[in-house]
């Protein structure tokens, strides 16, 4: 059994589909086909169950997979650190990301404390950044807290307080501070559903018997806010995503549960390395000295 045939064996088992699969590994698609025939023969089984040019892993091709994902996982774990520790070419750092609103001072801080490193971000839904890091595909994950999972590391980082942004002419802009039941019937600008603010949003509305009214539903934080200064409607932003604009002004929920933690993420059986370890480090002295932005400005 060769290393090529599991790694290609696992791509072709991820896209059920030998024509994605061979494009995704830059081979022929009858190299490919030819490929995972010769390690079916090796485990003395069928991997796929085959319906014309339709694959889908069969009961073997589960089992297998699971042990394929990680015998690459431990020889890639033992190749970056080999490298780490022999001081080698610089790393690559993988960072997988729910939000981006954070990310800019904290990749400026890295960079240059880490000049020659490398990194590469990546915006996923929660499910995707779940799944990377599972696979130890990622360094960290910057999201809120996801579902609970054996050998996914959490920590909270930083409590992110979910504010009101208004148009700064509407009535209620002017207050200190806000119920969110005051606002039960404006126009709401939010994120789609699954996204952690809508989920608080729309839960907490319930408890107070009524339906959020959504005109816009979108996933980019500053697309809401560019609405809002547009007088469309009111939207509900985490703190750390306030810009400040001058047709906008940002209002405290009296609802102190209204709250994003936002959380440092990584698969505990991935070996992190010391360009990891040092985004680490500037991750939490940001947190660490993020003051809360004044509000209605």
């Amino acid at each position: 059994m060769e290393l090529l045939q599991l790694q290609y064996f696992i791509e072709v088992a991820r896209t059920e589909h030998m024509t994605e699969a061979a494009r995704t590994l830059h081979v022929t698609q009858s190299s490919l086909s030819k490929t995972i025939r010769r390690l079916e023969e090796d485990v003395g089984a069928p991997l796929f169950d085959r319906n014309n040019r339709r694959l889908r892993l069969n009961e073997f091709g589960v089992l297998f997979l699971k042990r394929a994902e990680k015998a690459l996982f431990e020889l890639e774990q033992g190749k970056r650190e080999i490298r780490d520790l022999a001081n080698r070419e610089p790393d690559t750092l993988k960072l997988v990301v729910t939000a981006a609103s954070t990310l800019p001072p904290i990749l400026s801080e890295y960079r240059r404390r880490m000049p020659k490193i490398q990194f590469h971000v990546e915006r996923l839904t929660a499910g995707e950044m779940q799944e990377r890091l599972r696979r130890g595909e990622a360094d960290f994950g910057l999201s809120s807290p996801l579902a609970a999972e054996e050998g996914i590391g959490c920590e909270v980082v930083h409590i992110d307080p979910i504010v009101a942004a208004l148009p700064s002419d509407h009535p209620l802009a002017e207050k200190p501070m806000l119920s969110l039941n005051e606002l039960r019937d404006e126009w709401l600008i939010g994120v789609k559903k699954g996204y952690g603010t809508r989920n608080l949003i729309d839960d907490a509305a319930q408890r107070y018997g009524f339906t959020p009214h959504y005109v816009y539903e979108g996933d980019e934080p500053s697309r809401l806010i560019s609405l809002v200064e547009a007088g469309i409607g009111v939207a509900f932003i985490p703190a750390t995503a306030i810009e400040k604009r001058e047709r906008i002004r940002y209002v405290a929920l009296q609802e102190t549960e209204l709250v994003r933690e936002i959380t440092l993420l990584w698969n505990t059986d991935r070996y992190i390395s010391h360009a990891a370890k040092i985004f680490r480090d500037v991750v939490l002295a940001y947190f660490a000295e993020k003051i809360e932005p004044e509000l209605r400005i």
